[in-house]
Order: C-alpha cells, then structure tokens, then sequence
C-alpha cells in the first residue's frame, strides 16, 4: 500500500496537486482507525514524505478551532502548535496525556516530514517538482527557494512552546510524565 501511495504522487506532474487529492481521499479513514498504534503503522511507514506531510497538517486543521488557510511552513507547524486541541478523540479510549502524547508525536513526525520536503536532504529537496523536472534541478544544484514564513526566530519558538507548555499543565492538572517531556524536549 504505501509504496503504491508513494508511486501515485510520483506519476503526476505535479506531486503537491497529487499528495493533496490523495491525502483528501485517505484522511476520513485515519480518523476512523481505532487504535494508536495503528494510526502510528501508517503514518511511520508512509514512503512519500509530501503525502506524509499533507495528511498530518490535514489532521492538525482537523483538531484547530480556528483552521488556518496558510501554506505548510515552520511558522504553520508553531500555529499549530498554539492553536491545536488535543488530537481528536478517536475510537480508542486513551488517557488524556496519552493523547497529548499523540499529538506531540504527531507534530515531530509533521516537522520531520516538512524538513525532508521543502528543507533538507539535497534529493528531497525538490519532492513538490515532477520526477522527469527533478532530475534537471538536481543536476543543476537549484536550492529550492524558502517562503518568508519558513524565516522563525528562536524566541518564536520559546514563546510557543511556553504557551503549549502552559496549555497542557492545565489540563493535565499533573506532572508531566517523562516521555512527554521527552518529546517536548525534542520537538524544541
């Protein structure tokens, strides 16, 4: 499955158009996956890194009172951060830290995947362009070009974080446990 899904973004000539109509189509299921760790098999082993992308901000949108309109950027992933709830209730009946657990798993695995897209490794730079016009931009060694909404400064960064940490101490009316921190510590 996954590496069909990653071969039907790949096929159009434009990915990001694909990785969308295809993220569309699939999001309904995910919220209907009963289990965690389901969710976690899918969305782990998802080869396409763009669909990856789009089905977790559509996830995101998904748990934010106010969905922003915004292109993917770091900046969407600290509005996010701010604005999302804790991750849908889903079939399974968790604990509400474990669903902040989820959801911090989840805005890793959304940065990761973001990073891998737009920022990072010099093949995967241009995953938003066509295979047949990927090759010619990597052979030309052309950088893909950053939004101003990717520009964050590290004080963004702490505030939000101070303000999600604040978020989830009132709700969890109780020390955080030590995985949470964990990723807390990590997603900064």
């Amino acid at each position: 499955l996954q590496r069909m899904l990653s071969l039907a973004v790949e096929v159009d000539r434009s990915p990001t158009c694909s990785s969308r109509k295809i993220a569309d189509d699939i999001f309904p299921f995910i919220l209907n996956i009963p289990l965690r760790s389901q969710r976690e098999a899918l969305l782990n082993t998802m080869e396409s890194q763009l669909l990856r992308c789009r089905l977790l901000e559509l996830l995101f949108q998904h748990s934010c009172d106010v969905p922003t309109t915004s292109s993917m950027s770091l900046d969407k992933i600290l509005y996010f951060l701010s604005h999302s709830s804790v991750l849908p209730q889903f079939q399974d009946e968790t604990a509400t830290w474990q669903r902040w657990d989820e959801m911090l798993q989840y805005l890793s695995l959304l940065l990761l995947s973001y990073q891998s897209v737009k920022l990072a490794f010099p093949l995967a730079e241009h995953l938003r362009t066509s295979v047949s016009d990927r090759m010619d931009l990597i052979a030309q060694k052309a950088k893909p070009r950053l939004q101003d909404s990717d520009d964050i400064s590290q004080l963004d960064i702490q505030l939000k974080m101070n303000d999600f940490i604040s978020r989830m101490q009132e709700t969890l009316e109780q020390p955080f446990p030590a995985q949470i921190q964990e990723k807390l510590f990590m997603l900064q």
